[in-house]
């Protein structure tokens, strides 16, 4: 289904949307004064709240209404089988620790593919192609969606990446793990990548982050370490906006390395990871 019916990806696109809308607006309007910890994932400061679970639990009820027959994967309540060969991946928030700490940069994320299974019989995401995705920033009401063939908006702007610009004129987004030793590797990599940018900016949320790129609020990003609910949507926005989303060594974006920017741009980026293995540390 690479080649979609456009009124397909259409239908996605508005459901994408509505459903991202209604679960910003569920966590943003019951974000209490203090937010606790419910869980934590891979290290004590990954951590789950409870408005996590509650995000993603209604956009599971709305899918189930407005889709019955799709499949769901979601970050915190795994993966439920559908029959149309669309599976919607979902990331409740985006950016949890920003949100535990009542920062600004944290987004609701979802995205309908269609991919062949992997070996748990999930959708790959080697191999899925994003039809549509949205992603919501419900601290500033920010909605980028984005359809296959179909462009990227903010808010039914369309989006366009930066020019591309010498590495030492690009304002760059990245992000790091929660385990300890890929942490201190990624802090060397970024410590010899800072004299050589104009910048770089730590924001939080990588589906923002993308987002930016699509926007020309940022000219590069990178990251090691996204997971599949992390990239789906503004992956999508990203592509759809012009910006060449990719791997090292010609690989695709996967959770090993995420790099994002304009078409030629984007080249010193991958030489300086590539030359740092920046995808092969802890």
């Amino acid at each position: 289904m690479t080649n979609a019916d456009p009124a397909l990806v259409h239908e996605l696109m508005t459901t994408a949307e509505a459903v991202a809308r209604e679960a910003g607006a569920l966590v943003h309007g019951g974000r209490p004064t203090r937010v606790t910890v419910h869980a934590t994932k891979t290290s004590p400061v990954d951590v789950v709240t409870a408005m996590d679970l509650a995000s993603e639990t209604l956009v599971r009820e709305r899918l189930a209404e407005l889709r019955p027959d799709d499949g769901i994967l979601g970050e915190e309540q795994g993966f439920v089988r559908g029959s149309s060969g669309i599976t919607w991946v979902v990331d409740p928030i985006d950016g949890t620790v920003n949100y535990l700490y009542g920062l600004a940069s944290w987004s609701v994320s979802v995205a309908a593919v269609v991919a062949g299974p992997d070996e748990h019989g999930a959708p790959d995401p080697r191999t899925w192609t994003v039809l549509a995705g949205a992603v919501h920033s419900p601290t500033d009401g920010r909605t980028y969606v984005a359809g296959a063939g179909q462009g990227a908006t903010l808010d039914g702007a369309p989006l366009r990446v930066n020019d591309p610009q010498p590495l030492d004129r690009c304002l760059v987004g990245t992000g790091f793990g929660y385990l300890v030793e890929r942490r201190r590797a990624q802090a060397v990599v970024v410590a010899d990548l800072l004299p050589r940018v104009r910048d770089i900016r730590r924001l939080g949320s990588a589906a923002l982050d993308l987002c930016a790129v699509a926007g020309g609020g940022l000219d590069l990003y990178y990251e090691r370490g996204l997971a599949p609910w992390d990239m789906a949507a503004a992956g999508l926005v990203a592509s759809e906006a012009g910006a060449v989303v990719t791997g090292l060594r010609g690989r695709p974006a996967t959770d090993a390395m995420t790099v994002a920017g304009p078409p030629g741009g984007i080249d010193p980026l991958l030489s300086f990871l590539e030359d740092h293995g920046a995808d092969a540390t802890a």
